[in-house]
């Protein structure tokens, strides 16, 4: 639990959420365009939704670039 504690830690875990977002952002935005309904409600929510799961899982089953040395 140390990991918890470390700077280093969190800005590779607020990295690896803001990539998320952005993915699926640009995922469900391309998505809902092809299907000529664009809910942007649906589309930040999603995007918000997934860069909390990616940081519960970096928590949780931790990073593989983090190293606790």
């Amino acid at each position: 639990m140390e990991k918890l504690k470390s700077k280093k830690f969190w800005e590779a875990v607020l990295a690896r959420a803001i990539w998320t977002l952005c993915e699926t952002f640009i995922s469900t935005t391309v998505g809902a365009t092809l299907i000529e309904d664009l809910n942007w409600c649906f589309v930040i929510s999603a995007s918000l939704l997934a860069a909390l799961i990616s940081i519960a899982k970096s928590i949780v089953r931790g990073l593989p670039e983090f190293n606790e040395d």
